[in-house]
């Protein structure tokens, strides 16, 4: 009767060890798992976020130039329309992050900054030039320089740029809802992240 006794807690025993150590083999497999599915899903939200805006700008432009001392001037000047396309955009595939599989952890660690991008139109008008003083390649590309930077304060005065950080913070949105899901956590910013609120855009600290 002992050596029944003691064959059934034997293989009882057994039984629990081998279920505890399997039970530990699907724990693992199933973080595994997340963790594969998380960079599978960041990667495919990996891509550019871009909002367009179009601006235009009339740029006069003049120049003059003193020719035997200051008694003769030779001038030229232009009337310059410009119209340009402006793209913010975010390259997502650039975006740094680390997945921790012990704390069930989705670190953000930095985001790229918006890349912004003016493709303007030029056209010229009332063009007038001295013999002495003709125009050439540095005034032209004199007026692109001082165009291009007039363009660039104004897409920072605009909306053009909230709006692209409102797409960006839609997007990294869709990390919480996953994390949520799993029952991970996001971190952003050194952060943990409850709610879709509290993803306000902002430049991230690199975390080594």
């Amino acid at each position: 009767m002992k050596k029944v006794l003691a064959g059934i807690i034997l293989a009882l025993a057994a039984v629990l060890i081998y279920k505890s150590c399997n039970d530990d083999r699907e724990d693992k497999r199933i973080l595994q798992e997340n963790s594969m599915l998380i960079q599978q899903q960041i990667e495919n939200v990996s891509k550019l976020i871009v909002t367009e805006g179009h601006f235009a700008e009339v740029y006069n432009y003049a120049d003059s130039k003193a020719l035997f001392g200051p008694l003769i001037t030779a001038q030229k000047k232009a009337l310059v329309v410009v119209n340009a396309e402006v793209t913010v955009a975010y390259d997502l595939s650039k975006i740094d992050f680390k997945v921790d599989e012990e704390s069930k952890t989705l670190t953000i660690k930095n985001i790229p900054e918006p890349e912004i991008k003016i493709n303007p139109d030029f056209e010229y008008y009332d063009v007038t030039a001295d013999y002495l003083n003709p125009f050439d390649a540095n005034d032209y590309n004199a007026i692109k320089r001082n165009v291009n930077a007039s363009l660039l304060k104004k897409v920072e005065a605009s909306t053009l740029k909230s709006n692209a950080e409102n797409r960006l913070v839609s997007e990294l949105s869709k990390f919480l809802v996953l994390t949520n899901s799993m029952g991970w956590i996001l971190v952003y910013n050194q952060t943990p992240i409850e709610k879709i609120e509290e993803l306000h855009w902002q430049p991230t600290k690199t975390i080594d």
